[in-house]
C-alpha cells in the first residue's frame, strides 16, 4: 500500500492506490455506493482544534478510500465551524476530487435563538442547508438528514422539506438519523409519495447500544433503505484504552460531552475485557472487532467512525478485512452482551 507523507504546503496527491485500501457497499435498493467506513466531523475539526491535525485526518482518510465525510450544522464547537473548517480543507486539498467525495451535513438540533432554528419545520431544513452550504463552499450536498425525530411538526412538512431540497438541486439524496422503526417506515412512504427515495438512516449502534435491532433494522431490510451506524466503538468504551477504567489524559477525562467516568462501571470493564479476548483470538483489536460486527449485518451500508489522530483511521480500516464471524465466535459474544 502507497502511504504518503504528504507536504502541507505542497498540493495535495491522494494516494493512487486508494480504492483498493476499501470496500464500498450498495445503499440499500439505490445505485449509490459508500465506503464500509466513513468519516464523521464531529470531533477535532471545531474553532478549538488543530485544524492541521484535522487536515492530515482527511488526507490519510481519502488516501484509505474513505470518501464519505459526514458533518452537521451543529457540529464544532461553536456551531457550524467543523463545516467552515471543512470547507477550507475542502479548498485547499479536495476540490479537484469534488465528483470523488460524498458529502453529507444535517439538520435538526438547537442551532440558532428563537423559534425557527431547531427541529424539523421547513423553514428551519430549508435556511440550514443553504448556510451549510455557505460554510462549506459547495453547490450541493450529496446527502442531507433529518439530524433527529420533531415531536410536533407533522412529518409531512419534515419529509416535504428534503424532498424540496432535492428538486432545488441543494441535495442529491436524502436521509433520517434516530427515528423509530414506525416513524421511518412513514417517512419512507411520504418520501415515496413526493418522488424522491429515502436513501438512509443513520442510527446510533454498537454492540453495547443495540436498540435498532428491536424493529428498525427489519424495516430497513424491508424497505430497501441504507444504514450507517454512528458511535460503534460506543464514544472509546470498545477499545482496549478503557479496560482499566478511563485514564486521567484521555478525551473522556477531560470533555463532559464524551464518555463519562460512570459509564464504565465494573460490569461493563468485565464485558469489554471478555470482547477484548474474543477480539485478541481473532487477530483483531477490539476496535476492529466492534466495527466487524455491525458490518456482518448485509443491512448496515457503511459504518461512521470519528478519529483523534490519522494512524487510527489505519486501525479501523482493518476492520474491514475481516466481518465474518464464525458460529461460535456469535453464540460467544452474544453470550457476553446478554442478547
Amino acid at each position: 500500500m502507497q502511504i504518503n507523507d504528504h507536504n502541507p504546503l505542497l498540493p495535495y496527491q491522494p494516494a493512487s492506490d486508494r480504492y483498493d485500501q476499501m470496500k464500498y457497499r450498495y445503499c440499500g435498493k439505490s445505485g449509490l455506493m459508500l465506503p464500509e467506513i466513513s468519516l464523521g466531523l464531529w470531533h477535532n475539526f471545531g474553532h478549538n482544534a488543530d485544524l492541521t491535525l484535522g487536515r492530515k485526518i482527511l488526507r490519510r482518510a481519502f488516501d484509505l478510500g474513505i470518501c464519505h465525510f459526514d458533518l452537521a450544522n451543529n457540529y464544532g464547537p461553536p456551531f457550524g465551524s467543523a463545516e467552515e473548517n471543512f470547507g477550507r480543507i475542502l479548498k485547499k486539498d479536495f476540490l479537484p476530487y469534488r465528483d470523488e467525495l460524498l458529502i453529507s451535513s444535517k439538520a435538526g438540533w438547537d442551532m440558532w435563538p428563537g423559534p425557527y432554528g431547531n427541529f424539523g419545520s421547513r423553514k428551519y431544513l430549508i435556511a440550514s442547508c443553504d448556510q451549510s452550504l455557505k460554510r462549506m463552499g459547495l453547490e450541493y450536498v450529496d446527502i442531507f438528514y433529518h439530524h433527529r425525530p420533531d415531536p410536533n411538526t407533522p412529518l409531512e412538512e419534515t419529509m416535504g422539506a428534503l424532498d424540496q431540497l432535492v428538486r432545488q438541486g441543494k441535495a442529491l439524496y436524502v436521509g433520517i438519523s434516530q427515528y423509530s422503526a414506525e416513524d421511518t417506515a412513514k417517512a419512507y412512504e411520504i418520501l415515496k409519495s413526493l418522488g424522491t427515495p429515502l436513501l438512509i438512516h443513520q442510527p446510533r449502534y454498537s454492540m453495547i447500544d443495540r436498540w435498532v435491532e428491536n424493529g428498525l433494522m427489519d424495516v430497513l431490510g424491508q424497505k430497501g433503505v441504507g444504514g450507517i451506524a454512528f458511535s460503534p466503538l460506543e464514544q472509546g468504551m470498545l477499545t482496549d484504552k478503557y479496560l482499566k477504567g478511563i485514564p486521567a489524559d484521555s478525551r473522556a477525562a477531560k470533555d463532559g460531552r464524551y464518555l463519562k467516568p460512570e459509564q464504565v462501571a465494573p460490569e461493563k470493564l468485565e464485558m469489554i475485557s471478555k470482547l477484548n479476548d474474543i477480539a485478541l483470538k481473532r487477530g483483531q483489536s477490539l476496535a476492529q472487532m466492534a466495527i466487524a460486527w455491525l458490518l456482518k449485518d448485509s443491512r448496515i451500508t457503511s459504518v461512521l467512525i470519528g478519529v483523534s489522530k490519522p494512524e487510527q483511521l489505519d486501525d479501523n480500516v482493518a476492520a474491514v478485512k475481516n466481518s465474518t464471524f464464525s458460529s461460535e465466535e456469535i453464540t460467544q459474544i452474544k453470550t457476553i452482551l446478554r442478547v
